[in-house]
């Protein structure tokens, strides 16, 4: 199902059947709150089962890197090249101590690249086994790279807070993802999302006052 498709049939549901645009809820307020669900489910699941299900899991394509300096200061350069990706990289969902980042290397999407704390890579240099090999880590919302060894791409896969933030993202086809998607998140879960939006948040919102005087329903008398 798409986004817009979970979205309306939860309008039709607090609408009791009702075929008027005449309510408070907004399309808008609706999917934002099917997001922050999904997030929250997402991050019971993973707690409890320890389980990362592909169909939450989006790709971000064949990310450019680009050669930066090391220091944050732009008037005290460190002459200390590293490279990171072009684009910053979207929000995850919060997994206990690390963010949902499923995969970094190539971008055949099958030469995994290990993810590190930022602080360990000065500690690298020093492994016996593999100073020498590449590592990725985060600061900021960027994903930098420790020896790309001649990279200058990287794909990404991982489960983001917002998946249509992904939209600016592309691939050879197109847009990683756009409004007729599938998006990312089992039957399951959306029945759990559905019941938890029309016996909660979505319930008060329907119950609140509403002008209903020049609507399409006929008044009572």
């Amino acid at each position: 199902m798409t986004l817009d498709e979970i979205a309306y049939n939860l309008l039709n549901l607090i609408r009791g059947g009702r075929s008027n645009h005449d309510e408070n809820i907004s399309l808008d307020q609706i999917k934002f709150n099917i997001k922050h669900y999904r997030a929250v489910f997402i991050r019971r699941d993973f707690a409890l089962n320890r389980i990362i299900t592909r169909h939450l899991e989006q790709d971000l394509g064949c990310l450019e890197l680009e050669r930066v300096d090391a220091s944050k200061c732009c008037n005290l350069p460190s002459t200390c090249p590293v490279y990171r990706t072009v684009l910053p990289i979207p929000r995850t969902v919060r997994f206990n101590f690390r963010d949902a980042i499923t995969y970094t290397g190539a971008t055949t999407g099958l030469g995994h690249i290990p993810m590190v704390h930022p602080y360990e890579i000065s500690y690298i240099p020093y492994d016996k086994y593999t100073a020498n090999r590449p590592k990725t880590y985060m600061i900021e919302d960027y994903l930098y790279v420790y020896n790309p060894n001649g990279m200058d791409t990287i794909n990404v896969r991982g489960i983001f807070e917002d998946p249509e933030e992904i939209q600016k993202f592309k691939t050879c086809d197109g847009p990683c993802y756009d409004e007729n998607y599938t998006f990312p998140m089992p039957m399951d879960m959306v029945s759990l999302i559905t019941a938890g939006l029309v016996n909660g948040e979505l319930k008060l919102l329907s119950g609140s006052f509403t002008d209903d005087e020049n609507d399409r329903q006929q008044d009572r008398q």
